[in-house]
């Protein structure tokens, strides 16, 4: 930014901020709180089985390279014939005190320290970026490349960023080529902000001084790069560095306000922290790799298709087996007394097991506030029948013990399943990825209250779980997929007619003035966007994803929090001052107003500069009297004059970037429901008008209804998109997505 911000009138830093999410933002980036990371990362247990036999190589190939292990599929020696291919050799380099191995066929070599059944950890890149008090002095960007190999970066690793200032972003591609018009892309990101070094708090990257998020599996490449939002003009005295970087996260650990100042800080990321890639033999499925010459499963094995967007396949011994199963006489049975041995010590592990796992239900249930809950609802003064304690057995077997394919989708928060209850009610059951202790009594309180809440367009929480680590929140379950998903997918139904945008956006409006006013304790949001409007089997809306939500007194009008949302449905002001308000909400529901009248995204890295951020493109728009051009044309072809003009006004009002002129939620909903009523005037009294709106609408305009590319949006989508709300409702998967036809629009 051109000044620093005490010196920038209020609006014109905003309008700069505008500006620098225009120029720098393709994605759903969660503030703050994106995937907040404690020492108690869950592990992930890799296996090593190919390493365990006598033999593990090719005749007359070599097993180690230094202290790593070596089995085949893989090999030592670029050009040895000691791999199953070409890019499974390693180059053992001599050039150390103790050698060490290398993926030595692509650009830059990556060292290899370990590799399992169906994973590799190799060496990290960082990105950094410098500030003395002239500015940036030196900049690097963390850029890695896989293509051509048979490896691909596996979701366990996270995207972290370290600074007081700053916003980074990483891109790639799921692509073996990255010119492959074809190949899907990824943008994610995260935001850290701090004022002093007292903020900053080790061991927690919640967005104080440290943020990180998620990655999906598949990558085949990516580049991130550090920005600082203010030239670190505030904080360099205890932060002149930030830096941005992919690895495991139970490898990192933050250190606190010690890491923003030190200069070895870099190195011991590179030193520690390990990339995890995924591997996989060739580009076919198992099915058609079996009719292969060089299929790579060999006797008593099976094939293990890759789930990654390059697909291949492993392999792996059949019961009863054991040894590597890509060598000729790997897999070899394993003898009786040895299997009678093996379960004993199985049903003993077990049996601990089992007492161990009451205790810590026991532990987490109390942790968790599970006797706070229970008072709650006891000496709560409105009826909460419907709410239920679940226990871990019940949600185990309703989402067949967490399968992958029960999975609706993923957030920052936390991924969601669908269940199936024992009196076969369906339901989604979002499962927490972390909880603080410290709020365990606001989350029991938030819980109530939504209990509490009765709104035909808001998603019912049903009840929650306290018995496993962090809480499970069980929800309705709704078919009919987001909102954004329907604006947005090629060949999107007809039904999104201009009365039914503007019946959802009246139900939508209807349920957020309800939270905002009528409920029992007025709930802010914090998260509207068009991912978290769900669409049931009617085509009804209804609010989802409480996860950022915030509960606030009666008497209050604001409340101060760290600034969580959706780059594109952010509000500015929000964002600058973290002060919390009902018209935070207003805000990011004109966004989702604007885009379901335009069609378009509300951040696309695909349009023009400036048109990139659909609220400054909205705003001009409105501004120069282009409102026509903007709307999507099914919107000027069914809507009057009169409603078209009145949608624009009430849009640009809720994009106020003073929030005290914006409207109240009731105001809007009010307003929605008069277009509802309102008689449309037939076109034909209008048509010299009309002519000369479709001038305006083909000109540098298309014409077409579903022009947009689909991307999915959050919650109802296991893929990131290119800004994907790490929000945490649930929606659905693409393809797994319900259009009930037989139900009709109303």
């Amino acid at each position: 930014m051109a000044l620093p911000i005490e010196t920038m009138p209020k609006n014109k830093f905003l309008l700069q901020l505008a500006s620098f999410f225009i120029l720098s933002t393709s994605i759903l980036c969660t503030f703050a709180a994106t995937n907040s990371t404690t020492n108690t990362t869950t592990a992930f247990t890799d296996t090593f089985r190919i390493s365990q036999p006598a033999t593990i190589t090719k005749p007359d190939c070599p097993r180690q390279c230094g202290d790593l292990t070596v089995p085949y599929p893989f090999g030592i020696g670029i050009g040895s014939g000691c791999g199953i291919t070409r890019s499974f050799e390693l180059n053992c380099s001599a050039a150390f005190s103790q050698p060490r191995a290398f993926i030595g066929h692509i650009r830059v070599p990556y060292e290899v320290f370990e590799i399992s059944d169906s994973r590799m950890r190799i060496s990290n890149v960082v990105g950094q970026r410098c500030f003395d008090r002239s500015g940036p002095v030196n900049s690097t960007t963390a850029t890695a490349n896989l293509n051509g190999t048979p490896y691909s970066y596996s979701e366990l690793n996270k995207f972290t960023l370290i600074g007081c200032d700053d916003l980074s972003l990483i891109t790639g591609s799921f692509s073996r080529n990255f010119t492959n018009l074809n190949s899907r892309n990824f943008t994610g990101g995260c935001v850290t902000m701090c004022s002093t070094a007292a903020d900053v708090i080790g061991g927690n990257c919640s967005g104080i001084g440290c943020c990180q998020t998620s990655v999906p599996k598949g990558l085949k490449n990516y580049a991130a790069g550090p920005i600082s939002l203010n030239n670190h003009t505030k904080v360099l005295s205890f932060n002149p560095c930030t830096y941005a970087f992919l690895g495991d996260p139970s490898e990192f650990d933050f250190r606190g306000a010690s890491d923003l100042s030190d200069p070895n800080f870099m190195q011991r990321v590179k030193d520690n922290v390990r990339v995890v890639l995924d591997w996989a033999i060739g580009n076919a499925s198992c099915v058609d790799a079996q009719g292969f010459n060089d299929y790579g499963c060999k006797n008593n094995s099976y094939c293990i298709d890759s789930n990654t967007d390059s697909k291949g396949y492993r392999c792996s011994c059949n019961n009863g087996y054991g040894g590597n199963p890509y060598l000729d006489t790997g897999c070899t049975g394993i003898g009786f007394g040895f299997l009678a041995l093996v379960i004993a010590v199985a049903l003993l592990y077990f049996s601990h097991n089992k007492r161990r796992t009451i205790k810590l239900r026991e532990k987490f249930f109390k942790q968790n506030g599970g006797q706070l809950l229970k008072q709650q609802i006891s000496s709560s003064e409105t009826p909460t029948d419907s709410t239920k304690i679940f226990t871990s057995e019940e949600l185990e077997k309703a989402t067949d013990n967490y399968a992958d394919d029960r999975i609706l989708g993923k957030g920052g928060y936390g991924i969601v399943y669908k269940g199936i209850l024992p009196d076969k009610r369906i339901v989604a059951i979002k499962k927490s990825r972390f909880m603080e202790e410290s709020q365990t009594e606001q989350f029991i309180n938030e819980v109530v209250i939504l209990t509490q809440v009765n709104h035909r367009n808001v998603v019912k929480l049903l009840g929650c779980c306290l018995e496993s680590e962090f809480p499970l929140l069980v929800y309705e379950y709704v078919s009919n997929g987001t909102l954004y998903e329907h604006i947005h997918r090629k060949g999107a139904l007809t039904w999104l007619s201009w009365e039914n945008r503007v019946r959802i956006a009246s139900e939508s409006a209807g349920a957020l003035s309800y939270l905002h006013s009528a409920a029992s304790k007025p709930v802010i949001h914090r998260d509207v966007k068009s991912a978290n409007i769900l669409l049931d089997s009617n085509y009804t809306a209804k609010i989802s994803d409480f996860g950022a939500s915030r509960l606030i007194s009666l008497d209050q009008t604001e409340v101060t929090t760290m600034v969580q949302g959706t780059l594109g449905y952010l509000d500015p002001e929000y964002f600058q001052t973290s002060q919390l308000t009902e018209k935070s909400d207003v805000y990011s529901f004109g966004v989702v107003l604007a885009e379901l009248m335009t069609g378009k995204k509300p951040i696309d890295m695909e349009r023009r500069q400036d048109k990139r951020n659909l609220t400054a493109y909205f705003t001009i728009s409105i501004k120069e009297d282009r409102l026509f051009q903007i709307l999507e044309p099914r919107v000027v072809r069914e809507g009057s004059l009169d409603q078209l003009q009145a949608v624009g006004e009430l849009i640009k009002r809720c994009l106020n970037l003073n929030g005290e002129d914006r409207p109240t939620m009731k105001e809007v909903a009010m307003e929605l429901e008069g277009f509802r009523k309102f008689h449309r005037h037939p076109w034909a009294q209008q048509q010299p008008f009309r002519e000369e709106l479709v001038g305006l609408m083909n000109e540098n305009e298309s014409t077409d209804l579903c022009s947009a590319p689909f991307t999915s949006g959050d919650l109802y989508t296991v893929p990131i998109s290119s800004y994907n709300s790490n929000g945490d409702s649930y929606s659905l998967n693409s393809d797994q997505m319900i259009f009930l036809h037989a139900n009709s629009p109303r």
